[in-house]
C-alpha cells in the first residue's frame, strides 16, 4: 500500500480473531480478518447468517473488542483506548445503519436525526437545521414532524439515513440496512445510501446475504467460516 492509499484508510481491521464463550464451551466467530476500506468506497461484506457479520461490524465500529487482533479508525489505533474515548471516536467518525430502523417511536423523524448531534454537544438550533437538511436531501422535508409509526418501511429507513449522517462520520457501518423491505423500497434506500456515499467522499461497509446488492458496490468482501475471501 502506497502512500496516498494509506493516507485515504479510514478502517483498517488487522488479524481479527473473536472467541465467545458459550456453555463452557469455546466459538471462534472470526479468525484472523483483515480488512482495509478506504475514502469514498462502498464495500460488501457478505455471507449466509451466522458467519460473523453483524460481530465484524461491532468491531469495526468498536461495539466489541476483538479477543486478538486491532482496529484502526481514521488513523488511530483503538486497540488501547478507553471506554471513554472508544464512545467519542465512534461518535464523531461512526454512523450506524441496522436492519431495523431503530427510530425512537415516540420521536419525530427531525428529532431522531438531532439527538445523536445533541448527545455530541451540537447546539439544538445548528442540530435542527443539519436535521432538515439532511432529511430535504433524502426527500423527506413533508415528514419532518412524523413518528416513525406514521411513516413507510422505506421512509423510516431513510430517517435512519439521515440519523446515521448527523455527525458528519468518515465510515457508516450498515448491517442488513434493505433486509426488511420490499424490493423496489431496497433498491431506493440503497440507491440513496450509495449516491451520499459517494457524493460526501465517506466510506460505508455493508453487511448483506443479498449477492445482487453486493454486485452494485464497488467491492465485495466475503466472510465463511469465520475468515474472508476479497472481491
Amino acid at each position: 500500500m502506497n502512500e496516498n492509499e494509506i493516507r485515504k484508510e479510514i478502517l483498517f481491521l488487522k488479524n481479527i480473531t473473536h472467541i465467545y464463550n458459550q456453555d463452557h464451551q469455546k466459538i471462534k466467530v472470526l479468525d484472523n480478518i483483515n480488512v482495509r476500506v478506504v475514502r469514498g468506497e462502498m464495500v460488501a461484506l457478505i455471507g449466509p447468517s451466522g458467519t460473523g457479520k453483524s460481530t465484524l461490524l461491532n468491531i469495526a465500529g468498536l461495539l466489541e473488542s476483538p479477543t486478538f487482533g486491532s482496529v484502526s479508525l481514521a488513523g488511530q489505533n483503538c486497540k488501547n483506548l478507553n471506554e471513554d474515548l472508544k464512545t467519542s471516536l465512534r461518535g464523531s467518525e461512526v454512523g450506524f445503519i441496522f436492519q431495523s430502523h431503530r427510530l425512537f417511536p415516540e420521536f419525530s423523524a427531525i428529532e431522531n436525526v438531532m439527538i445523536p448531534q445533541l448527545i455530541m454537544g451540537e447546539p439544538k438550533l445548528k442540530a435542527e437545521k443539519k436535521s432538515k437538511e439532511l432529511l430535504s436531501v433524502l426527500g423527506l422535508q413533508k415528514r419532518l414532524n412524523f413518528r416513525p409509526a406514521k411513516l413507510s418501511g422505506g421512509e423510516a429507513q431513510r430517517v435512519a439515513i439521515a440519523r446515521s449522517l448527523a455527525n458528519s462520520p468518515n465510515l457508516v457501518l450498515a448491517d442488513e440496512p434493505t433486509g426488511n423491505l420490499d424490493p423496489i423500497s431496497a433498491k431506493n434506500v440503497f440507491e440513496i445510501l450509495y449516491k451520499l456515499v459517494k457524493s460526501l467522499n465517506i466510506s460505508c461497509l455493508i453487511a448483506t446475504h443479498n449477492y445482487d446488492l453486493a454486485k452494485l458496490m464497488d467491492r465485495s468482501i466475503v466472510l465463511k467460516n469465520g475468515s474472508t475471501n476479497n472481491n
